[in-house]
Formats: C-alpha cells, structure tokens, sequence
C-alpha cells in the first residue's frame, strides 16, 4: 500500500529518534536562519509501542547532555517528570569516599527513563512537520537496481477495541518511502547488520547491570551518583531518580548466579554503607530484579562503499559504550544536534559548488549530499563520542578490577581523585561531556597510571599475616623495591592494554 512521501522516516521512538524528529522540525532553533529549508521537512516516526516504556537504563544525563538537549530546543522535557538535579559523583571503596563535584556548578539530570521518554515523544509531536506513528517496521523497501533504501513496511498497531474487520486491515503491512530512512532502533537493533553490510561489527557483551529500585535511601552525597568499589564484583551504581526513588545497579559478569537476590544480599550490601542496608533488603523483599546487558559496540564511519544509500544508523543502533558513567544520551544528543543542523543544511541547501558533488537541488533526495553530511558528522562527533566511549569502558576495567596490576591502578585512581584540584576536575569534566577531549582523556589516564606506581613505592600497602586473614598495612621496604620495579612494568603495561585497544577503535578510521 503507498502512503504519502516523507522527507525523513524515523525508525523507533526512544532517545535518538525522538529528539532528531524534533531537531529536523522548524521548530527546533538548529541552524541559522539561512540554512534551513524554505518549507517544513515531513517527518515520520516508526515507533513499535507508544506506551510508557520500563527500562532500569537511561536514567541519569550528564550535564554535557543537558547542554545538547537544549541547543536542540527540548530542555523543557526534564520538567514535570520528577527529576533530580546531579551535581557530581562520591567514590565509595572499602568504607572511604571521595567527592567529585561537577565544577562551576554544572548540573546533570535523573529521571524515571519512561517518563523521560514520554516527554520526548510529547515534545517531538510538537515539531512542525512530525507525524508520530504506532507501527512495527518489519523490514527495508530496497531498489532493486541500486539498493537504494527508499522506506520500510510497517504493520499499525491496534486497539484491542477495534473491530474484526479493523484489526484484519491492521495485519496487513503498510508501505512508507521517504528521501533518507533513520534507523533509531535501540541496542536490539533489527537493522544493524543489512544497513552496515561488510563494515557491520556485533555488540560485545562483557557484563550485566542488575537493577532495583531503593526507596528512601541515605546517599553519602545528596544528588551525587555513588560508585561503590566492592571486591570480587563490579561496581555498584545508586543515583536518585526521584525525591524518594533511587536507582540500584549493580554490574554483574556471566554466567549470573541462579538465585540473584541471594547473590546481591549475601555477596554485595555486606561492602556497602551500612546506612543503605535496610533499604536494600526493603528493596529486594518487595521490588523485582530487572537486568540490562552492558553492551560495546564501536562507531563505523556510515555512507562509505559497504554501507546501504538511503539510510543512516544513529544512537545505540549504531554505537554503545558501557553504561556506568551514564554517557549513552549525552552522546546521542551530540549527535543528534550535529547531525540535525548539517541535514537542514543539506534540505535548504542542496548541491554547491562547495565539493559536496551531486545534482542541482537534489537535497535530501541525492545521496551525495547525504554523504557529505555524514561525512561531516562523523569528524564533529569524534571529540564528544571517543571520550565518553574510551572513558566507559576504562573505569569499567579499573573499578571492576579482576586481577593484582588492575588493583594497583583502581587504588591510585581513588588516590589520585583524593588529591583535588586538578585531578577531580580534569577526570570529571571528561566523564560529565563538559570537556570532550580524547587528548585530556590520555593525559590523565597516564597520570593516573604514573601516580599508581608510585603510590605502591610511597604508600602502606595492604598484606597479610601468616595464619591470619586480618589485613594489615606497611610502607614497603628497600629490599622490595627491585620486586616493585618489576611490577611497575607490569602495571604500566596492564594500563597500555586497558587503553590502547579502546583508543585505537576510535581513531582507525
């Protein structure tokens, strides 16, 4: 069945797509005056359920996050939902903490991800030109010839209230075209693989954030998130998500234990404040556990020879980063107000003479001035993307130490945060999007690696008496320092393999 012609067709209503419906609509204040489109762009959005979604993730907004909402126009969808102002981070390890503020008084957001979600979508329907659809795209509408996507089928959803005969027309699939099909449909994304073709990469799973809500909970830090550093375990995240809701996640390696709750009671609230005890067990007696896999998957460049024409990969569709430091929106909304501006530059503007190649006002239409876009996009989203990419999957490795050199960095990371000034602000900024800086990432990264070592030449390290498990601590002596010596090549090296990998994902292309 033909429908009428979009401009844009958008597929999943979440984070990524409803922000880029209202980002391409005239009522986003992206791009100036003179580069926007002489008429309102068309858009659809494709979205399965239009339901209150219930996830345990996508809960907290950096403040660089907030910063890309609003240049979007859609600051306004973090009122009446009950959030709470973030104003930084405690580091919890072994009954100590340490405060990492957000400096000048930057602010992040937390929330309930469904309320957040449906505040998107109500704003996203105010765009000029956006049409929000419930229906479940079942598939590409390719050109036989060229291969050209040129929109998808979709099957409506339906009241159960309809009639027979309603619900019989429902089954059949619906035909939507449009010049540039968006795929924004989430880290299960049922297009990954036919959009990138050959340069497709499979999301890696290393971990699983188990998640329950605390009512009531004494934080060290009122609206700070609070990373606990517990042994044997990844770490624990707890932000509040409401004035008397707040968010437990704690990361879990595979296989997961059979009985969670055992798991979680008996393993891991024994390591944390003893002031957030009973509400746990509270917790864990009347809330049900919920899990969310820590999914990475690295950006590949989009609009190249392997990739399909037509169509554009955008949010955790295309790239995903683990989850602890609560990155995920703030890059997507980067990207969306990057991505936002340079096709309204491209519908306004058409071909140049400027190296953008296609036909003479092709727009949208001509996939040559899409391709310059992307082109674009992918080197303006690089500083942002890298760094909270790299940055996620670095702390992972170090709070989440596993072996003795990963200890020895995870200890001089605490330490190095004690220090203040310069070592809290620097490492913060890069975390919270304020300073998207892969070359700021490096330098701190190292610092910190450098300051490890020679924590373990300088401070009392832990050791053990023979016949007792009680846990002592003594500076080091002469006589051990050659072993040191040894180990502090080890440890640098442990830190080249912790970070050498993740940049150089970044940087290949």
């Amino acid at each position: 069945m033909w429908k009428t012609h979009y401009d844009v067709l958008i597929v999943g209503g979440g984070v990524a797509g409803c922000s880029l419906a209202y980002a391409l609509s005239s009522s986003s204040p992206l791009a100036s005056s003179s580069s926007r489109p002489a008429k309102p762009l068309r858009i659809a959005v494709l979205e399965r359920s239009l339901a209150e979604p219930d996830r345990i993730v996508g809960e907290l907004l950096q403040p660089g996050g907030v910063a890309a909402l609003t240049s979007i126009g859609m600051a306004s969808c973090l009122e009446g939902i009950g959030a709470v102002k973030v104003k930084g981070y405690c580091v919890v390890k072994a009954g100590e903490n340490v405060h990492i503020p957000y400096p000048d008084g930057r602010e992040g957001s937390a929330f309930h991800h469904g309320r957040f979600i449906q505040s998107l979508r109500a704003k996203a329907k105010e765009g000029e030109g956006v049409e929000m659809i419930e229906a479940t795209v079942n598939e590409l509408i390719e050109c036989p010839f060229s291969g050209r996507v040129l929109g998808v089928e979709a099957t409506r959803s339906i009241s159960s209230e309809a009639s027979e005969a309603e619900k019989e027309k429902a089954k059949e699939k619906e035909s939507f075209f449009a010049d540039i099909v968006v795929v924004a449909d989430g880290c299960f994304s049922n297009f990954r693989t036919s959009v990138m073709g050959k340069g497709a990469i499979k999301p890696t799973v290393r971990s699983h954030f188990v998640g329950i809500v605390v009512k009531d909970a004494k934080l060290p830090y009122d609206n700070h998130g609070t990373v606990c550093l517990v042994k044997g375990n990844g770490p624990v995240l707890l932000y509040s998500i409401e004035e008397h809701d707040t968010r437990m996640l704690i990361d879990i390696t595979a296989p997961l234990p059979s009985d969670l709750k055992e798991y979680i009671w008996s393993k891991i609230v024994p390591q944390l404040p003893p002031s957030l005890h009973t509400p746990i067990h509270n917790a864990l007696q009347n809330d049900r556990l919920r899990r969310m896999p820590n999914s990475w998957l690295p950006a590949a460049p989009q609009g190249t020879s392997h990739t399909k024409e037509g169509v554009i990969l955008l949010g955790d569709s295309w790239n995903m980063r683990h989850p602890l430091t609560g990155g995920g929106m703030t890059v997507a909304f980067n990207d969306v107000a990057i991505l936002g501006r340079l096709l309204k530059e491209v519908a306004a503007l058409g071909w140049s003479a400027e190296g953008r190649g296609g036909s003479e006002g092709g727009g949208l239409g001509d996939w040559e001035n899409v391709k310059w876009a992307l082109d674009k996009w992918w080197w303006e989203r690089k500083g942002m993307a890298a760094t909270i990419n790299i940055l996620s999957v670095a702390l992972y490795d170090l709070f989440g130490a596993e072996d003795e050199c990963l200890e020895v960095l995870r200890a001089g990371c605490f330490k190095y945060f004690e220090r203040g000034g310069e070592c809290v602000r620097g490492p913060v900024s890069l975390l919270s999007g304020i300073a998207p800086s892969p070359v700021l990432l490096f330098n701190h990264f190292f610092a910190v690696a450098f300051y490890s070592i020679w924590c373990m030449f300088t401070h009392p390290q832990p050791y053990t008496v023979a016949g007792s498990e009680k846990v002592l601590y003594k500076v080091p002596r002469l006589d051990q320092y050659p072993m040191l010596v040894i180990k502090s090549f080890q440890v640098f090296w442990t830190a080249c393999i912790v970070f050498g990998p993740l940049l150089w994902t970044e940087v290949r292309w």
